[in-house]
């Protein structure tokens, strides 16, 4: 089955720009955000005593990856393991100190693989995490696993633990792929998964996967798509695989030659949306599929949709606070992230000190600005009308951003007056371009994956 597109969207597809989980996206954050910067955050948080949202970082795999962006690496001892489960509990103490026993309505744990943590040290943590914060009835507890290493056993304990919710990293099921990427996993060990934690009575599973890996191809995404749609996950995330090497050494373990070109990766991309949509999945934003029936999906109906650094959520906590080296903080001052290296972290918070090693204030410019964003990538339409846009200049008049949307509003496939603009065409693939035309700091930051 292929999918074709206008020759013009293909060329706008090769567009390198963010992927707007933040904004101002990392790249833009400094070391002028503190420790002391982010003390002061957290009790104005702690203060409005609004619930807040957690998520806490496991930089450890058994085996890593080639194609992965994450911040991690390969270990097979729990000792280290071990040794960094000990510092989080410490980091715990430092913001329970700075937020008390403020509520939380949703827990995150990523990686990493965070099922790399022994059941004893992962009970051990949900307890601290317990005795410091409260729980909210309603919360969502979240986890990312690897399938290759989910025992029936595992999914037992998490579901003795509480957690509700488990994203699979599935990624692909062709084998070749699966090999040049060093992840290894057959159909029968991912369906094992879905079947263990639907035993163990966790039913909202989520799969995550992926196009653009080396020697994928359409038949491989067919194949992949179909199988997956079999085992009926609620959610499903299907990512543009991100060639960073300048970032990621291990990405150069293989050939770039591999790699789908432009035209190929647009088309798979088109493919699994098609596929996806025909299995009875709505399409959740530029990226993510739900069931009809899933919260997510029921968000992007009612308009309530909310973009965060796990993508595309129903949490509409206003704070995110980030445990773990390299994690990200979110609150209504600004971004607050952790030392990225293991021992830097480690020091900073042995010495009784929140590990924070850069992040950025948010002005007003940044609020207004990132809003727009969300709005564009969850609804692919944003209201300028509200007064607090056009006090700011941020409307359909602005020079710049007239001249940014000219090419799309040209074609048609983007509607732009002075009160609104909205993609009426090819939103999945144009979404991310439309929204760095409201970005201020676009071209001064890092390199960035391409639009699709």
């Amino acid at each position: 089955m292929t999918i074709s597109a206008p020759k013009e969207l293909l060329e706008l597809s090769r567009m390198a720009v963010p992927r707007y989980t933040s904004y101002p996206t990392a790249p833009h954050f400094s070391s002028d955000v503190s420790s002391t910067t982010y003390s002061k955050w957290l009790r104005a948080t702690r203060d409005a005593g609004e619930p807040i949202s957690l998520y806490l970082h496991v930089p450890f795999c058994q085996e890593l990856c080639s194609y992965c962006g994450c911040s991690t690496k390969a270990t097979r001892r729990q000792e280290p393991v071990r040794a960094y489960a000990a510092v989080l509990h410490q980091e715990i103490e430092l913001l329970h100190r700075e937020l008390g026993r403020i509520s939380v309505k949703h827990i995150h744990w990523g990686g990493g693989t965070p099922n790399i943590l022994p059941k004893d040290v992962f009970s051990a943590l949900l307890d601290d995490l317990k005795s410091r914060f409260v729980f909210t009835d309603d919360m969502e507890h979240a986890i990312e696993l690897d399938p290759r290493f989910l025992t029936a056993d595992g999914a037992q304990h998490l579901a003795g633990c509480g957690v509700t919710r488990v994203s699979l990293g599935i990624q692909t099921l062709d084998p070749k792929v699966q090999r040049a990427i060093t992840r290894v996993q057959p159909l029968e060990r991912v369906e094992a998964a879905f079947k263990a934690l639907r035993a163990a009575g966790i039913r909202q599973i989520n799969a995550d996967l992926m196009y653009g890996l080396p020697f994928q191809s359409e038949t491989s995404i067919e194949d992949t798509m179909r199988e997956v749609a079999r085992l009926r996950p609620d959610r499903l995330a299907v990512f543009g695989y991100a060639h960073v090497p300048w970032m990621k050494k291990h990405q150069t373990l293989f050939c770039e030659a591999d790699l789908p070109d432009a035209a190929a990766r647009l088309a798979q991309a088109r493919l699994a949306r098609k596929l996806l949509v025909a299995a009875g999945y709505d399409e959740i934003g530029i990226d993510h599929f739900a069931v009809p029936e899933d919260e997510l999906s029921q968000a992007a109906k009612a308009g309530t949709l909310r973009r965060n650094f796990q993508g595309y959520t129903t949490d509409t906590a206003e704070t995110l606070v980030g445990i773990g080296a390299s994690s990200i903080s979110k609150t209504a001052s600004g971004y607050a992230q952790n030392a990225p290296d293991v021992r830097g972290w480690q020091r900073m918070v042995e010495a009784g000190e929140l590990p924070i090693a850069r992040g950025r204030l948010l002005e007003n410019d940044d609020v207004l600005r990132s809003s727009v964003i969300e709005d564009i990538l969850c609804s692919f339409r944003v209201n300028l009308a509200q007064s607090e846009l056009q006090e700011a200049g941020i409307d359909g008049t602005d020079p710049i951003l007239v001249e940014r949307l000219a090419p799309l509003a040209d074609k048609g496939w983007v509607e732009v007056t002075r009160d609104g603009v909205e993609i009426r065409q090819h939103p999945y693939e144009i979404a991310r371009i439309v929204a760095s035309a409201f970005d201020a700091y676009l071209g001064t930051g890092g390199r960035h994956s391409s639009a699709v």
